[in-house]
């Protein structure tokens, strides 16, 4: 989501080198807090997982791939220390209570069964957990407060992408499916009949149906010939294909328009919002680099800092396993596009905001990861 300033050359004019013999195990501090070898290698096992295919990548890469990694170990570790002296930092609770979410969306024991398979060390899920919820009550907490949009910002936002509002044409389909033609041609017959009152899943056991909102120009070419020539309650005829047979009933046609800008202000407010989110952190993020001690293991350093190819880090922890986008975007999965009576009946368009548990400590486990 966000993406910030090239800071690893920053940080090679800004910072010291380490003592290895020193620090065993460490790879860089900041502000005294150490940042372990293992926290690279477990963000780096993580990369490794996304990877389709074998992956050996030669010497010079993996020293580019630890570098960006602990770059973004470093903006983190300044976040988490900036929670902390504003005194509000992510504590035992939310740390229990964010962990325990996760562990709900499988079965019992499947959580702990899944990191055994994917060799992930449980400290190591929780620190990057921790550092996730940091990143998130950081940008809702410290920096959302700071963002002021103006109602002349978002006209003129609106005036200068007007092309972005615009929808084309798209289509509201009833899509029904059952393991027979006959079964599925008197499915759609009763519910064309009986639309308001009958429920094809309750009166056909073996049919099933779903709801879609698709724009005409991503249609297959199946269902743009099925669906050539019907108005709004007409179906097509029975389709077959792989999974068994289906026909589409097309419920509504919204023609191709452009976004009134009350209907678009939603969608303005979430552009400026991100964009001034992005200026503000970067700001923060450079003072808050020049004020810190941060040492890095001269072995992760670039050779040439001035380098055009140094790296661009993210400004956003990698997700742990289980967790949604910091972002927040639900997706839903029978949504096929975005449908103009939608944004019609959007809400203001605050963005998600990020729930922040009761203020409560759990005992210390000694486990915290």
């Amino acid at each position: 989501m966000f993406r910030i300033i090239t800071l690893l050359a920053v940080l090679a004019m800004l910072i010291g080198c380490s003592n290895p013999a020193d620090d065993m195990g460490i790879v860089a501090r900041v502000n005294g807090s150490p940042i372990y070898l293992s926290q690279l290698e477990f963000q780096h096992d993580q990369f490794q997982a996304d990877t389709v295919g074998s992956y050996v990548p030669s010497v010079e890469k993996l020293k580019s791939e630890y570098g960006e990694i602990l770059t973004d170990l470093i903006v983190q570790e300044l976040v988490v220390q900036e929670l902390v002296n504003q005194d509000i930092g992510i504590t035992d609770h939310e740390l229990l209570k964010a962990e325990e979410a996760v562990r709900e969306d499988y079965p019992e024991g499947a959580f702990d069964q899944m990191l055994v398979e994917e060799y992930i060390d449980l400290k190591a899920w929780r620190r990057q957990l921790k550092n996730y919820l940091a990143m998130k009550k950081f940008f809702q907490q410290e920096l959302r407060p700071q963002i002021k949009i103006d109602y002349k910002e978002a006209e003129q936002y609106y005036r200068d992408h007007i092309s972005d509002f615009y929808l084309p044409e798209s289509m509201r389909i009833l899509v029904v499916r059952g393991p027979s033609r006959e079964i599925v041609a008197k499915a759609v017959e009763k519910f064309i009949a009986e639309r308001e009152q009958v429920d094809l899943t309750t009166a056909f056991g073996e049919v099933e149906t779903r709801e879609v909102m698709v724009r005409e120009g991503r249609l297959s070419a199946t269902w743009k010939n099925a669906l050539t020539g019907l108005a709004p309650g007409q179906s097509s005829g029975v389709l077959t294909d792989r999974f068994g047979f289906e026909a589409l009933v097309l419920l509504e046609r919204s023609p191709a328009k452009v976004l009134e800008p009350a209907q678009a202000y939603p969608l303005v407010e979430k552009a400026l919002l991100e964009s001034k989110l992005q200026d503000t952190f970067e700001a923060w993020l450079a003072t808050a680099v020049a004020k810190a001690n941060i040492t890095v293991s001269s072995h992760l350093l670039p050779a040439d800092p001035a380098s055009p190819d140094s790296v661009e880090p993210s400004s956003e922890p990698a997700i742990p396993e289980g967790l949604e986008s910091p972002s927040g975007d639900p997706a839903s999965p029978e949504e096929l596009d975005v449908a103009p009576e939608d944004l019609k009946d959007s809400d203001s368009g605050e963005p998600e905001s990020v729930e922040t548990p009761r203020d409560e400590t759990v005992p210390d486990s000694g486990n915290n990861g």
